[in-house]
């Protein structure tokens, strides 16, 4: 029997769409990402979630809205910011704005 580039193309694609669901498997898990394998009983856990550290918040850690709620503040380009001494702009800063941060690092007019 003879397989044409259709037939060819058709089951390429349909083993890479199905290749995901080979990997892994849809079994629900619980808070920890560990479940009970049905067929053998076998408990086991999935790659662990990680936990974040609480005790130390990074200098590019967004924050709260609330802060920037009531701002009014607000610079065109970095050279106003500058000007105003407030370069460089951290994200949830008064007059941060994503048009001042190129590279999205949270850290405008650097």
């Amino acid at each position: 029997m003879a397989v044409t580039p259709r037939t060819r193309a058709w089951l390429v694609s349909a083993l890479l769409l199905a290749s995901p669901q080979l990997a892994a498997h849809s079994g629900g898990t619980n808070a920890d990402g560990c479940h009970t394998n049905r067929k053998t009983g076998e408990y086991h856990c999935h790659a662990p979630k990680a936990k974040p550290s609480a005790a130390s918040p990074s200098a590019n850690t967004p924050r709260p809205l609330a802060a920037r709620a009531g701002s009014s503040v607000y610079y065109a380009n970095c050279t106003e910011a500058r000007n105003a001494g407030a370069a460089p702009v951290r994200r949830g800063d008064p007059g941060y704005g994503s048009h001042l941060d190129r590279d999205n690092d949270g850290v405008g007019c650097e």
